[in-house]
């Protein structure tokens, strides 16, 4: 698949999850909107991930011609989300919080703050 269609799709599975996921972070925790809501970002979250671990890294190092620093937020998501999920099962609030809030600074604004670098398409895309 090509590069530009993986990040579109990246992009259509990202934005969502990034926008149910803040407005996870304002209503009430436990909830049955917050759980319906987590579910489906914690798929946008998993599926976005996935979808990056196949787009070959443009800026940077890359390690064996694919794999560059970005990547590594991608593998801590998909490593997190179930490891969030389980606690939350498991009744572990604390740990199920911590996780969550995690991965949306790293996922979101770690990952998002480096997409608008220069060099970066999302950077071409918005500023030109």
């Amino acid at each position: 698949m090509e590069y530009e269609t993986l990040a579109f799709l990246h992009l259509a599975t990202i934005l969502p999850a990034f926008l149910f996921a803040t407005v996870i972070l304002f209503i009430k925790k436990g909830s049955e909107t917050h759980k319906t809501v987590g579910r489906f970002t914690a798929f946008l979250l998993l599926a976005s991930s996935v979808i990056s671990l196949a787009m070959p890294a443009r800026v940077g190092p890359t390690y064996y011609d694919h794999f560059g620093f970005i990547h590594l937020l991608s593998i801590v998501v998909i490593l997190s989300v179930p490891r969030a999920y389980i606690a939350i099962r498991q009744g572990n609030v604390l740990m199920h919080k911590v996780t969550m809030l995690n991965v949306y600074l790293g996922g979101f604004v770690i990952a998002g703050f480096f997409a608008f670098m220069p060099g970066r398409m999302l950077n071409s895309l918005i500023f030109g």
